[in-house]
């Protein structure tokens, strides 16, 4: 399986993440099954649950087991591990595999699943629908919302115009972005999620208006200069995206200098703070 032609698309299940993929090529999902196995089952192990039911269902010769891929997925460690995934028919099986409570609700889950997407190529405004509600279903407010749909309207033509630059591998996206954030705010893409005590949220989501419009500033300037000089490959493409990120950090020294505080803050949109976090805090007490 091409991994850079399958896009991360997390979806939700009673409040789990079941870490989801889209295969562009093949038009379908697959799904981590050590995800699924774990709200099935319960278990308290779900990686090891999965791996001793694996080996009964080869030895089986269920062909299911190896229809499974392996993908590099983002354990709750931040750190990528190959994982197994299987599509949704797959999964059907493995489920049967299962005995538990649990096993009808995550079959209409998935089915329902497999009738989003259908319904989604015939009607794309499907999709962006599911995503306004689930951002109020955070609590952000309307305004916040209209933007912030534009802003990831806006990162799909940054994208866009990167790849018609030369650029294909998401290592060299992911190097660009940094670019252009470091530049203004001093800080990668990571270190800002740190910085603002962020796991696995998505940085702009907890980002005030000022950070916000920085970085939409930034990365449309990046996007205009590119069209314009047509940079090819990685290095040309860095000079353009420094270039977008100055202009940002330009600004945001002008309305520092005006307000005499940092815009950068620690604060995140729905002050997450992490039970191991908590812990610390009254243990210093």
């Amino acid at each position: 399986m091409n991994q850079n032609k399958m896009h991360l698309v997390n979806k939700l299940f009673n409040n789990e993440t079941i870490r989801t993929v889209w295969d562009k090529e093949k038009e379908k999902y697959y799904i981590s099954v050590v995800d699924i196995v774990g709200v099935i089952s319960e278990s308290d192990n779900p990686q090891t649950y999965w791996r001793v039911l694996k080996n009964r269902l080869k030895n089986e010769g269920n062909e299911t087991v190896t229809n499974c891929n392996g993908l590099k997925l983002k354990a709750k460690d931040g750190k990528y591990r190959l994982t197994d995934v299987c599509d949704i028919e797959g999964m059907f099986r493995i489920i049967e595999s299962i005995p538990s409570k649990n096993a009808e609700p995550i079959k209409q889950w998935l089915a329902k699943l497999g009738s989003e997407r259908i319904d989604e190529v015939f009607d794309p405004s499907i999709a962006a629908q599911r995503s306004v509600d689930l951002y109020r279903a955070k609590g952000y407010d309307e305004k916040w919302i209209a933007r912030r749909m534009r802003s990831i309207h806006d990162r799909k033509e940054l994208i866009d115009v990167w790849k018609e630059n030369g650029i294909t591998e998401s290592k060299e996206f992911a190097i660009l972005t940094n670019e252009i954030y470091k530049t203004w705010s001093g800080m990668t893409a990571r270190e800002y999620k740190e910085y603002k005590g962020l796991h696995k949220e998505a940085l702009r989501d907890n980002m005030d208006n000022l950070e916000v419009s920085l970085t939409d500033i930034s990365e449309e300037v990046t996007k205009r200069l590119a069209i314009k000089a047509k940079p090819q490959g990685l290095k040309e493409n860095i000079k353009v995206a420094h270039t977008g990120g100055q202009v940002a950090k330009n600004t945001r020294d002008e309305i520092e200098n005006l307000l005499g505080e940092s815009i950068i803050t620690k604060q995140n949109k729905l002050n997450y703070q992490y039970l191991d976090e908590k812990v610390k805090i009254e243990n210093q007490k």
